[in-house]
C-alpha cells in the first residue's frame, strides 16, 4: 500500500512518444465525470476514454483510483475564496462553512470523500492554515484548534449529504418503516416525538454548524 501522498511522489516519465496530457486535465476530465455521473463512474478506463486516450497512459500521472480521488478532492478545495483573516472567529469559520456546504453541493460527490477519506493536499492545507489564522488569538490550545476544523469539514459534508439525498427513496423507505413503527405502539417516545409535539422547524445549516463549533471552542 502506498504511504508517500501522491503530490509528494515523483511523476513518471515513460518512454517512447511524450506525454500527451497533464495531470490538471486528468483530474478535471475526473471531476466532471463524477459531476455528471456520480463517483461510481470514474473510473481510470472511463477518465481515459473521455479524454480519448488509453487507460495505461493515465498511469504517467496517477498510480491508481485512489490517488484521483485525492486529487480531484483537493482541486475542488481550491474554489474556496476566503478573506483574510481578522474580526470575530465565529463568523469566519461559519463563512468556511458556507463556502464548502455550497461546493459540496455543486459536486455531490465530495461530501463520501471528505466523510471517507483523509485527504490534505496543497489546497486543503492551505485551508487548514486559513482556520488556524482565523483562530490564532483564540486561547483553545492547537489540538481543539484542530479537532475544530476537522469536526467543522465532517459536520458540513454529513448535511450537505442528507440534503443531497432528501428525496430518495431510501428517505422513502425510512419515513415509511417510522410510519410502521409509530402504529406499532411499541415505541411511546418516538411516536410523541413525531405525532403528539408540533415539530419545529429545522435548524438552518449556520446556526447548527455555530452551535457545534461554540460547543467545542466556546463564546
Amino acid at each position: 500500500m502506498e504511504t508517500v501522498p501522491v503530490w509528494l511522489r515523483e511523476r513518471r516519465t515513460g518512454v517512447g512518444r511524450p506525454a500527451e496530457r497533464s495531470r490538471a486535465e486528468v483530474v478535471a476530465a475526473a471531476i466532471a465525470l463524477a459531476d455528471g455521473e456520480g463517483l461510481a463512474a470514474v473510473s481510470m478506463r472511463r477518465v481515459a476514454a473521455e479524454l480519448g486516450t488509453g487507460p495505461a497512459s493515465l498511469y504517467r500521472y496517477v498510480d491508481s483510483r485512489d490517488d484521483l480521488l485525492d486529487l480531484m478532492t483537493d482541486e475542488v478545495v481550491a474554489g474556496y475564496d476566503l478573506p483574510a483573516p481578522g474580526g470575530p472567529w465565529l463568523p469566519a469559520l461559519l463563512e468556511v462553512c458556507r463556502q464548502g456546504h455550497d461546493l459540496m453541493l455543486r459536486h455531490g460527490w465530495l461530501p463520501e470523500l471528505v466523510l471517507t477519506r483523509a485527504a490534505l493536499g496543497p489546497h486543503g492545507t492551505d485551508l487548514l492554515e486559513h482556520v488556524l489564522a482565523v483562530l490564532a488569538d483564540h486561547p483553545a490550545d492547537t489540538g481543539r484548534k484542530l479537532e475544530a476544523f476537522a469536526v467543522a469539514n465532517a459536520l458540513t459534508a454529513a448535511l450537505a449529504l442528507n440534503e443531497l439525498t432528501a428525496g430518495s427513496g431510501a428517505r422513502q423507505r425510512q419515513g415509511a418503516y417510522l410510519t410502521h413503527a409509530v402504529a406499532a405502539g411499541r415505541h411511546p417516545h418516538l411516536t410523541a416525538a413525531l405525532t403528539v409535539a408540533r415539530p419545529e422547524p429545522a435548524p438552518q445549516f449556520e446556526d447548527t454548524v455555530s452551535r457545534v463549533l461554540t460547543g467545542l471552542l466556546g463564546e
